[in-house]
Parts: C-alpha cells; structure tokens; sequence
C-alpha cells in the first residue's frame, strides 16, 4: 500500500483516499492505522503526502533525523500493541540535516550547542560505522543511520522483538529522495512486506 501510494504520489496521480468527511467520521470513535511511520521531522518529509494516505492510516512519529529516545519507543510499542499495527516503517531522507550536521561535528571535532547537540550524538553512531566501512558521502550516512535505527528499534524494545519473532509485525527501513520523492527499502526485519 505504502510503495503504491508513493508511485502515484511520484507520477503526480494521488487519489488523497481516506480524506473526506465520511473517513472522518468513520475514524472518530477510535484508530485503526495499518502502519506506524517513524520518520524525520524535515517539512518536506510528510508521510500522508508521499505515501498517498488519508485520516486514521499511518500512526506517525517524528523527530529529527528519526533520533529514538523513550517517548519514541513508547510511542512505536503504542502502535504495535495496542493498535495492532503490524508494520513499522522508518523513513529516512537524502541531504538529512541531522546526519549532515553528525558529519561535520564527526570531521570538526564539536557538536553544535543545546539538544541539537544530543540530537547529533545519537546520529554519531551511524556516521562512524558508515566512515569505518570506507563510505564518505552523506547520503551513504543516511542509509547506515536508517539501517541501524530499524536494529535498534528491535533491539532496544521487547515488546517490539517479540511482536516481530513472532510474525505479527515487520520492522522496514525507507529511504526517500527529496528531488524525485521517491522512496526505496534498505533494511527490514520481520515479516516479508
């Protein structure tokens, strides 16, 4: 569903299902989402729009550089076991400012001031791995940065690893390219999607 809707969202033939009054009504008296996203918060990243979705289909999570604290885990394990939710995508984006700004404090030597700092020393990680297996350009940062958020998900959350051992849910990592607006996988645990 979600790679179909970003095709027609990429040929500019979105047919905005699930955005009239009627879904509106319908989704009121409680959620039924088929996918939790978790994604950057960059503007040009909004999910119901690349995916071509509506009201009550995505339960969306957003943070910079798709960093996972707590509230975000809380927030995923919400998704997956109380709404029953059996995808989990993490969508990532070239020219990403957070795995940008982890480069340059990576190569400098200083992480910027306030939380963009802590935002930056949780992308740290990926920048290294990315380096030690000899890639250098940003956008290879951002598919390691993906790659290890879906692990991580998994691997800090217990009740996400037993949702996905058990084949009730599936774990995918998703590129986007902001020129194009098209989106390609790069990781997935779980269930074959």
């Amino acid at each position: 569903m979600l790679l179909e809707g970003n095709a027609r969202f990429v040929r500019g033939e979105r047919e905005h299902p699930n955005q009239d009054a009627d879904r509106r009504s319908k989704s009121a008296p409680g959620q039924r989402p088929f996918a939790v996203l978790f994604g950057c918060s960059d503007s040009r990243l909004a999910a119901e729009i690349i995916f071509d979705r509506g009201l009550g289909d995505l339960f969306v999570v957003r943070t910079a550089g798709h960093v996972a604290g707590p509230e975000v885990l809380g927030s995923i394990e919400y998704g997956v076991t109380v709404l029953g939710t059996p995808l989990v995508v993490v969508l990532g984006h070239d020219s990403c400012g957070a795995v940008t700004a982890a480069s340059e404090a990576e190569r400098g030597g200083t992480a910027p001031a306030g939380y963009i700092g802590d935002v930056v020393e949780r992308v740290m990680p990926s920048v290294l791995a990315a380096r030690a297996k000899g890639l250098t350009d940003v956008n290879h940062f951002v598919d390691e940065h993906i790659q290890r958020t879906v692990a991580g998900l998994v691997g800090r959350s217990l009740l996400l690893a037993t949702e996905v051992s058990a084949g009730r849910c599936a774990v995918v990592g998703l590129s986007y390219r902001l020129a194009e607006g098209t989106v390609h996988p790069v990781a997935q645990q779980g269930l074959q999607v």
